[in-house]
């Protein structure tokens, strides 16, 4: 008998944490650190990029930033923005995924993204991409990335025709992680606790 019961509750942030481990960026200890939300310090660049978006939403410390950059971004985001950071869930088989989508839009969600290097196409893949299914009730067309590397601004758009295998397959592969490791995790919550 099929069950809809969730086994496992993952976020894009740790799916990508799990994609850097499987490319060999970060270690296992890393990345079960990540799983057990262990504390870390906040890098500069994370710092930036949580300014940047209040910057750019809120007005808050714009003169950290360039106005051009500034209003380049603002113009791509969605007219009126109906809300911000709106919390999104989406059910695959027995993995809910979840997590924040800054702006919401009457057709369109975006996502700020900062970078120091910009790869076209780079968020294809992002498990971030789930957010389209989990918002399609609340008539979302489409997903998009507004980038900006602090020198030039830049913008992917997704929509419900996405092939999602791809990341279908990294959920699975960390399902299994998740299960080989299951003595290590102390964050029981990822197992739908």
């Amino acid at each position: 008998m099929f069950s809809n019961a969730v086994k496992y509750k993952l976020y894009p942030t740790l799916l990508n944490r799990f994609d850097r481990f499987e490319k060999g960026y970060i270690t296992e200890t890393e990345l079960l650190n990540s799983v057990n939300r262990l504390p870390v310090p906040q890098t500069e660049a994370q710092r930036k990029g949580v300014s940047f978006e209040e910057a750019v939403i809120k007005g808050i410390d714009e003169e950290e930033f360039d106005p051009e950059i500034l209003s380049r971004v603002r113009a791509l985001l969605p007219r009126p923005m109906l809300k911000t950071q709106v919390y999104c869930e989406y059910q695959v088989e027995d993995v809910l995924l979840y997590g924040y989508v800054d702006v919401l839009g009457k057709m369109v969600a975006v996502d700020i993204k900062t970078t120091s290097n910009y790869q076209p196409g780079c968020y294809a893949a992002s498990h971030q991409n789930f957010y389209l299914p989990a918002l399609r009730g609340k008539g979302i067309r489409s997903l998009k990335y507004v980038i900006t590397d602090f020198k030039d601004v830049y913008q992917e758009e997704y929509d419900h025709s996405m092939d999602f295998s791809a990341q279908m397959m990294q959920i699975k592969s960390f399902c299994e992680f998740l299960e080989t490791n299951r003595g290590e995790i102390t964050d029981l919550r990822i197992f739908g606790n």
